[in-house]
């Protein structure tokens, strides 16, 4: 089913459940803010984004620069600064393809469609071992950042998917590789091999930066 959201591209790559701030200054996305508010249901106040390529910038032809699958974004704080500015928070709802980018006055519309996950979730002893090499991953960057982290993976193999994939520091075009497998399966066997990868660069040059697992806050809801 196709309809059509405000866009609003970023330099990185969202995953549902996310929620991400954002400072926003340009006037076509200021715009953007203003119409959203104009929704009365807050439920309602809805946006879309997809991470625009490394090495481009959006512009008059940006169309061509940027990635094809993002999500759909719901705009759940806001707070107007003196100079005309916003601080917004928004959180990722589901996934959704790009088609073509309309102009709408001052900002942009882009006709979307959905585009939501096989139910394949695969069998337990996948789930394990992926649980597995991420905690062996988080351990291994623990120990080479002198830190801690805290807290349990989700149960539901669904949930423990986009988690791992938000969790995950890969560079963007793997992070957008996550983001377009079609199941749940495909998603964890896919970031299961990329923490592989990292292990054993971390394991072979241990000095490597690590960056940090959870350096953007995720959220089931």
């Amino acid at each position: 089913m196709t309809s059509t959201l405000p866009m609003f591209p970023l330099n990185t790559v969202l995953f549902p459940g996310m929620t991400i701030p954002l400072h926003v200054f340009e006037d076509r996305y200021r715009a953007l803010v203003h119409h959203l508010l104009t929704i009365d249901d807050p439920a309602e106040r809805l946006f879309g984004t997809v991470a625009i390529r490394e090495g481009y910038e959006v512009g008059e032809h940006g169309a061509q620069s940027l990635y094809r699958v993002g999500v759909r974004l719901q705009l759940t704080e806001v707070e107007a600064n003196p100079d005309g500015t916003f601080e917004i928070v928004a959180t990722a709802r589901d996934r959704i393809v790009l088609g073509d980018l309309e102009p709408a006055g001052d900002f942009t519309n882009g006709a979307v469609t959905e585009s939501p996950d096989d139910p394949d979730t695969g069998p337990s002893e996948l789930h394990d071992r992926v649980r597995a090499v991420f905690t062996a991953y988080r351990a291994a960057v623990s120990h080479m950042q002198g830190t801690t982290f805290s807290g349990t993976l989700p149960r539901d193999p669904e949930y423990l998917s986009w988690t791992l994939a938000a969790l995950a520091p890969l560079p963007m075009a793997e992070r957008q590789s996550l983001l377009e497998a079609k199941s749940p399966r495909a998603r964890l066997e896919l970031v299961a091999e990329l923490l592989r990868e990292e292990l054993r660069a971390i394991n072979v040059i241990p000095s490597l930066p690590a960056t940090e697992v959870a350096r953007t806050a995720w959220s089931p809801n």
